[in-house]
């Protein structure tokens, strides 16, 4: 065996160090990190249903439809003022497409010839600013799309009745006010009414005092 065959020989028989092979040592992280508490706005508000869906916005300009996002589709009810709004975020940005309250005047139905899309109106709050919208909004079967119309049409008369009971309270309130005022209204003129007859009777005693003055005051007519 030549000198360079040895040599090649070692070198292969040579205890190659492992790559993964831990040394014990400890290295601490250059940057430490905080968890930070990330809001979503929905922290008051219990959803009432949840569905995977694309959404759709009917371009006016360009008189034809145009993709707004595809990810889920929320009914979200406040826990205080039992408000309900739909929201629709993108899947993967969780960018909001849609945001906009359910209101008793609001309707929605089916897209002609498509039974898993439906089509409604709504002033929409996603960009900022109000601004009147019709969406479109497909789901991936017929049954999601019927879900998603009976609950809109069952929040929407919901939300009819909560009006109905506001402008019930706020009748009432009226009607208390109104009550209240008129007795304060009676109350402040019997104190008129009591303030001028004590005015009178005052008036009426310095009038006898001063008659009675005038008397004592006149010389007793001689005999």
């Amino acid at each position: 065996m030549s000198t360079s065959e040895a040599e090649h020989r070692e070198e292969e028989d040579a205890p190659v160090a492992a790559e993964d092979e831990d040394t014990g040592a400890q290295v601490a992280p250059i940057v430490k990190l905080e968890e930070v508490a990330v809001s979503t706005g929905e922290e008051d508000e219990d959803s009432i249903l949840d569905l995977k869906a694309k959404l759709y916005r009917f371009d006016k300009d360009g008189n034809q439809w145009k993709e707004r996002g595809a990810g889920t589709v929320k009914f979200l009810k406040h826990k205080v003022t039992e408000k309900v709004r739909l929201l629709v975020r993108q899947s993967k940005t969780l960018k909001i497409c849609a945001n906009h309250l359910i209101l008793p005047s609001m309707t929605v139905q089916e897209h002609a010839g498509n039974e898993k899309s439906c089509v409604w109106h709504a002033r929409d709050f996603a960009d900022g600013e109000l601004k009147d919208e019709l969406f479109c909004i497909r789901f991936p079967s017929i049954e999601n799309c019927k879900k998603f119309m009976e609950t809109f049409q069952e929040v929407a008369e919901s939300q009819n009745q909560e009006e109905n009971k506001d402008a019930s309270a706020a009748a009432g309130l009226l009607q208390n006010l109104s009550v209240e005022g008129n007795k304060d209204a009676e109350k402040k003129d019997e104190e008129k009414s009591d303030n001028r007859t004590a005015e009178k009777e005052s008036s009426l005693g310095k009038e006898s005092k001063a008659d009675t003055e005038k008397k004592a005051e006149e010389p007793a007519s001689s005999a």
